[in-house]
């Protein structure tokens, strides 16, 4: 599967809303980082209001950038392992963010295999851990801008396949595990597995 990037990078206005609409507004788009990328396919929001997001104890030195304008990238370091990209949502100083979780790869395929060591290309970007990792996503990137820096999301193409979105409790958290805020695309192969 290959996509042209003509589609137009989202701009901020997308970003700066109820963060579970965006959440379930990126389902669809294309997340590109320098020639690696795939389509979203899972996402979870987070919004300060409640105790599974890092921005319930306010703009902390961790979570400040989850305060940050609309748009913003919130790269994280999660259990010392892996890094997870968080699309800041809402307007400017609501800490509000949504996790990428999985992709469908489409762009530079070969590059992610050989970053993930792996062969299988359904298991390249299926959670949050992994889909930053082939596409080498990492710290440095925190407080980049999603509407115009070396990470960015496109807008679905105009001929991409349009998921059914299903909404479940988020996976992975012991804190507010009730709130149905997470979305994937329904049988799709692609999306991280709850343990």
């Amino acid at each position: 599967m290959s996509l042209k990037l003509a589609e137009p990078v989202l701009n901020a206005d997308f970003y700066a809303r109820p963060v579970v609409d965006v959440a379930r507004g990126l389902i669809g788009c294309t997340l590109m980082h320098r020639g690696t990328g795939g389509v979203i396919v899972e996402t979870e929001a987070y919004h300060q209001s409640e105790s599974a997001c890092h921005a319930f104890r306010g703009p902390t030195p961790r979570a400040r950038t989850l305060f940050a304008a609309p748009g913003t990238a919130y790269v994280y370091f999660s259990y010392g392992v892996h890094s997870l990209l968080n699309a800041v949502a809402e307007p400017d100083g609501v800490g509000a963010a949504v996790l990428i979780r999985a992709l469908v790869p489409t762009h530079g395929i070969n590059e992610m295999l050989q970053r993930r060591g792996r062969d299988r290309h359904r298991d390249l970007c299926s959670g949050p851990g992994k889909l930053t990792q082939a596409l080498a996503i990492g710290l440095d990137l925190n407080e980049s801008v999603l509407t115009g820096g070396p990470l960015a999301i496109h807008e679905p193409a105009a001929d991409a396949a349009r998921y059914e979105i299903v909404s479940t409790p988020r996976i992975g958290i012991s804190n507010a595990v009730d709130l149905p805020w997470r979305f994937y695309a329904e049988g799709v192969e692609h999306v991280s597995r709850a343990r």
